[in-house]
């Protein structure tokens, strides 16, 4: 019978998210430690918040039960990025180091923690759809890449939960030629317009069902954050490089905000919305206009790999298309390609 694994796991971001991924963290630890044949013991050796960080001597185990209390009881200052890079390394077992957060700084440390051969995990979009030249470091440094220090894997920086990073790594590793990209990658924008038009005619005024989306909490706390589209474009950024585009960044194609310019500057998000709806006749304009053609407007990004062309902005879609009928906060994402024809392969569902 093979020795068992095993692996320590450092944590960084204890938010909202990142409690969410401790719980998921303890279950996976249980049921790996459990496994007949093969054993494999998940422990978690340091726990980073934004100025603190929880570890012990020696890389003795964590309890992620009560690490809550031991956070307020024993918690450090929190080691500057590269001397945790350094101390992680010396670890007597593989470390893999998961991301919680949406820090640039982490981001742009990801090829030091690879190099020394610490693997990562990350939803931070940050490192993958900003300059062209960090994506390039990380996969120089990667096993997974082109080098042979840790792996990274980052499939919940689109789509959150849905498989659509690796549907698409794995068309392009098996020969199939993706030629073109579209969707809807925002859940609050999805939200949005399947409220503000949905199909078979209704919905209220736009800035109201922002404001509606804001309290329900499907929004960012500044709503400009969503609406100014910059979310779906680093999502497009991200797929499209994935897809072989050298993309420099989400500020390289069309980005088509829904944040009047008037509005930008307003320091408070709540001014903002209640402002917004100085602004409403130009969006119920579009749907009118939309209506008139028997379509609904959705919010989409799309990559053409045939033009190397990515836009983002308000579409419009006959009430029959997969993408007009959207529930909820759905995201769909349909890949169009050779193998699949005319027919897209989709992925949808909670993003």
């Amino acid at each position: 019978m093979p020795a068992p694994r095993q692996a320590h796991v450092a944590v960084l971001g204890a938010g909202g998210v990142g409690s969410c991924f401790l719980s998921q963290l303890s279950a996976l630890a249980t049921r790996l430690s459990q496994h007949p044949s093969t054993p494999i013991y998940l422990s978690l050796i340091l726990l980073s918040r934004s100025k603190t960080m929880l570890y012990n001597d020696g890389f003795k185990p964590l309890r992620i039960s009560d690490w809550k209390t031991a956070f307020e009881r024993d918690a450090k200052p929190a080691l500057p990025l590269p001397d945790l890079a350094d101390y992680l390394a010396m670890s007597p077992e593989k470390v893999v180091l998961v991301d919680n957060t949406s820090s640039q700084d982490v981001a742009d440390h990801y090829p030091t923690f690879l190099r020394k051969g610490i693997s990562i995990v990350t939803a931070n979009k940050k490192g993958f759809a900003s300059g062209y030249g960090l994506w390039q470091d990380i996969f120089r440094a990667a096993s997974n890449g082109t080098g042979s220090g840790g792996w990274i894997f980052h499939e919940s920086s689109v789509g959150a939960s849905l498989p659509t990073v690796s549907t698409l790594k794995e068309l392009v590793e098996t020969g199939d030629k993706v030629r073109k990209i579209e969707g809807v990658f925002s859940g609050t924008m999805s939200f949005l317009f399947n409220n503000f038009m949905p199909v078979g005619g209704g919905g209220g005024s736009f800035s109201q069902e922002v404001k509606k989306a804001k309290n329900l909490g499907y929004t960012e706390p500044d709503p400009r954050d969503d609406l100014n589209g910059m979310d779906v474009a680093r999502k497009l950024t991200i797929l499209g490089r994935l897809a072989g585009l050298d993309i420099e960044s989400p500020t390289s194609f069309p980005v088509h905000s829904l944040v009047p310019p008037a509005l930008e500057n307003v320091k408070d998000p709540d001014e903002f919305v209640a402002k917004l709806a100085d602004f409403d006749a130009e969006m119920d304009k579009l749907k009118k206009e939309a209506a008139s053609e028997g379509k609904v407007l959705r919010y989409v990004g799309s990559i053409d790999l045939t033009k190397k062309e990515c836009r983002v902005g308000l579409e419009k879609f006959d009430s029959s298309d997969p993408i007009a009928a959207l529930k909820g906060s759905d995201n769909i994402i349909s890949f169009y390609t050779k193998r699949y024809g005319d027919r897209p392969l989709i992925v949808q569902g909670a993003g």
